[in-house]
């Protein structure tokens, strides 16, 4: 019996659940053993001679056999039961978890990997749970009490019986640690080649534009084989310690019953009951490996499980204010920062201000610090040195949910769910109504399209989207935010395809809130109150669009460098 220590702390959220299912499992270990009694006293009745009493205990049988078919029906439903709250209650816990660790977890890890987990390994924890735990408890006190009880009627054979369901119990043992081992090696196995697959599927366009797909097809082959190879091994394992196991039973009870029958001047009913009984010991027995064998693919998933169960988020969330200021002041302090694994700082001693209700475009090369700035903003990460702060508060006074809540972000990559429109703009204020919708869509110059579609609001998006153009995305994701309301405004290259229309939805967007604007497209930011140049990891300058063409520094040179480009 393998009984994981995590996941065992697991159960204790799910105690009612597993509770019933081992109570009716002892239910119907009960009416089995009944039934036992019964037909070991019809047929020492019947080898008397004595019909009358074979008769009534038959018919007792009878009514013992139709209670249990209640009992076993009772049981399955109760499993079902047990099982969907289970799923549902480790899936909410392993999401939850993902939340609190955040994009910085996730940009270490491959999505496919994680999916899998919490997906495929929750599936196969159902049956850990709601049948093989439960019957661990079942396999311990049945056999326990009915070998004691048959001591009072056969010593030697209730010896023997012990030592079989012993050696049952214990001798199949030695293979699953092997096993195990296994198991976790076919898991990886089965992991990494859903996280392959799934980057296929994401990226089969690209694949196809570089005349790709054949060479991943045959990467992905290699993986299926790899994952066929460990499954086998696994496999002969698994049958060796089937039929072990099996051949242990069968001597069991064969030896169980001979010593009832080579006892002095032994009774009819004294070797019936051996026979019955030992049938009985050994049937929790069996289903424990049943369910053993059932669950087999979750217990194999839990190093996935402990790996996000067990991660440290790169934040803490222990602020307690609640609420963001309006129009709040955002100050950067000497803020420095590696990237874990880094060793070199992906941004130094960034110092600047956005005064409230401020529009502060940042601007700079590719990888000079532009989107770390953002995720610092977030809290995704904490800075190594230096503070951030609202309104003279560090972020980390702020609790993550209200932080977060209070920044509206409008992405280049705007992420689409697929369901209706409604739903993904429902995303930023769940209690909006019909109205609040249309309004949002109206400022963000989105209502004449979406009213344009098939459904209108109701109209169901494919994934990410992806039957509408970038600049429909875009504005999708600016009446999103103006459904949000929140007081600061991120605009993280949300410029990239947006239109005329598009960019005065974002001025629209932008008025009355405090504004960071994180652009590569010069002509984006002239219009901001001040822009911020970075320039490997630090301020190059500081001023408005006039003062720093005027300078002939950083801002000039990446600005001729577009403007040459164009």
């Amino acid at each position: 019996m393998i009984v994981h220590r995590r996941l065992l702390q697991l159960s204790g959220a799910v105690k009612a659940p597993l509770a019933a299912c081992v109570g009716l499992g002892l239910a119907v270990s009960a009416a089995y053993v009944g039934q036992a009694l019964l037909l070991a006293g019809a047929l020492a009745a019947l080898a008397r001679g004595d019909h009358d009493t074979t008769v009534t205990l038959l018919v007792w049988a009878f009514v013992v056999i139709a209670g249990r078919a209640v009992l076993l029906w009772a049981r399955e439903t109760v499993t079902v039961w047990a099982g969907a709250h289970i799923r549902a209650r480790l899936r909410d816990r392993l999401v939850e978890r993902l939340e609190l660790l955040g994009p910085a977890h996730l940009t270490e890890a491959r999505t496919g990997s994680v999916q899998t987990t919490v997906v495929d390994g929750v599936e196969g924890l159902d049956a850990y749970f709601s049948r093989y735990l439960p019957q661990v408890v079942v396999t311990i006190c049945v056999p326990v009490a009915l070998v004691g009880w048959l001591f009072s009627v056969n010593a030697a054979a209730a010896t023997v019986l012990a030592a079989a369901v012993a050696g049952v119990l214990v001798i199949p043992r030695l293979w699953d640690a092997t096993l195990l081992r296994r198991g976790r090696t076919r898991w990886k196995a089965f992991a990494d080649l859903a996280a392959d697959y799934l980057e296929a599927m994401q990226g089969v366009a690209t694949l196809r534009a570089f005349g790709a797909v054949g060479r991943l097809g045959g990467r992905l082959a290699g993986r299926a084989h790899e994952l066929y190879t460990t499954t086998m091994r696994q496999l002969k394992v698994s049958l060796i310690e089937t039929g072990v196991s099996a051949l242990l039973v069968q001597a069991g009870t064969a030896a169980a019953v001979l010593a009832a029958v080579s006892a002095t001047s032994p009774s009819a009913w004294s070797v019936f009951v051996v026979l019955m009984i030992t049938v009985e010991c050994f049937r929790p027995v069996r289903q424990l490996s049943e369910y053993w064998h059932a669950g087999y693919l979750g217990i194999t998933a839990v190093d996935g499980l402990e790996d996000l169960l067990s991660a440290e988020p790169v934040v803490s969330d222990t602020g307690t204010r609640t609420a963001l200021p309006d129009r709040p002041e955002i100050v950067f302090d000497r803020v420095t920062f590696t990237y874990p694994g880094a060793s070199v700082e992906a941004v130094r001693d960034v110092t600047f201000t956005i005064a409230a209700g401020e529009s502060v475009a940042l601007i700079g090369p590719s990888g000079a610090g532009k989107s770390t700035i953002a995720a610092l903003l977030q809290r995704h990460y904490d800075p190594g040195s230096g503070n951030i702060t609202i309104n003279g508060s560090p972020l980390a006074d702020f609790t993550l949910s209200t932080l977060r809540a209070g920044i509206a972000v409008v992405a280049q990559d705007t992420y689409l769910f697929h369901g209706t429109i409604a739903d993904n703009l429902r995303l930023a204020r769940p209690d909006a109504s019909d109205a609040d919708l249309e309004q949002a869509a109206r400022d963000a110059d989105a209502h004449a399209f979406i009213t344009d579609l098939p459904d209108g609001y109701a109209t169901v998006l494919s994934e990410r989207g992806a039957t509408l153009s970038g600049g429909q995305r875009q504005r999708i994701a600016i009446a999103r935010a103006l459904l949000a309301d929140a007081p600061v405004l991120l605009l993280d290259e949300a410029t990239s395809h947006v239109d005329v229309r598009g960019e005065q939805a974002l001025a629209r967007l932008k008025r009355g809130r405090t504004c960071l604007l994180i652009a590569h497209r010069l002509s984006t930011v002239r219009d901001a109150d001040r822009i911020v140049v970075l320039e490997h990891g630090q301020v190059a300058e500081t001023g408005d669009h006039d003062a720093l063409h005027a300078a002939g520094g950083s801002y000039h040179r990446l600005l001729a460098l577009q403007e040459t480009h164009a």
